[in-house]
């Protein structure tokens, strides 16, 4: 294997957390077995099935997740913002750094039917607005409040779900009136008037301890 290809390989993974995967070097002209004796001379560490890290490259705080999505995805992280795996649920409130929420689950939200040999990783098929996400160290999220929602929507003890909206009023990213949006459909089902998503958006406020104006 050349120099080259081993340039190439950091190169991509600069992009991506310092880690490749193994379609991604296999793109670049690196096959498995190459990987393989890479890892093997301290070259790559091996995190996960088809997944890299180059050595030297920092863990990331929440390599866990990362690593999950990258396995699932395709391509490099430059190229998945047109029909992108979206990180959900607790998952995406840590990357955002909202609560303090323990993650059990990576929920992920992909267009296509997708599979993941992790059994952590929980894949929901939908298609999202493209409001609805954002990048954040240049992975897809939901926004935060499409978090919160999420959250809701995924039976998360309300009281640790207002923790989350509290922290991400302090981080300058809630907005109740794009949070009502979207726990309108759930409003009935909480206990709040049909379709009333302002109503349960300020009870959320409410118990996250913000002043409503």
């Amino acid at each position: 294997m050349t120099m080259a290809r081993v340039a190439a390989l950091g190169r991509l993974a600069q992009g991506q957390w310092g880690m490749v995967t193994t379609r991604q070097a296999a793109d670049t002209g690196v096959s498995r077995m190459q990987l393989s004796r890479m890892a093997a001379v301290g070259v790559l560490e091996r995190l996960a099935q088809g997944i890299y890290r180059m050595t030297g490259a920092p863990e990331h705080e929440h390599e866990e997740i990362l690593t999950a999505w990258l396995a699932v995805s395709d391509g490099t992280v430059a190229t998945r913002t047109a029909n992108p795996v979206v990180v959900a649920g607790v998952a995406a409130a840590r990357l955002h750094g909202i609560g303090d929420l323990w993650v059990d689950r990576i929920d992920l939200i992909t267009r296509e039917r997708r599979s993941s040999r992790n059994p952590r990783v929980r894949l929901q098929t939908r298609v999202l607005p493209a409001g609805e996400v954002t990048l954040v160290d240049g992975a897809p999220l939901l926004t935060p409040m499409r978090t919160i929602a999420d959250l809701v929507d995924r039976w998360t003890d309300l009281s640790l779900v207002a923790d989350v909206l509290r922290d991400a009023h302090e981080k300058g990213l809630a907005d109740l009136r794009e949070l009502a949006r979207y726990l309108a459909p759930l409003a009935e089902r909480d206990g709040f008037a049909p379709g009333d998503g302002a109503a349960f958006a300020e009870q959320l406020a409410v118990d996250a301890g913000l002043v409503l104006g």
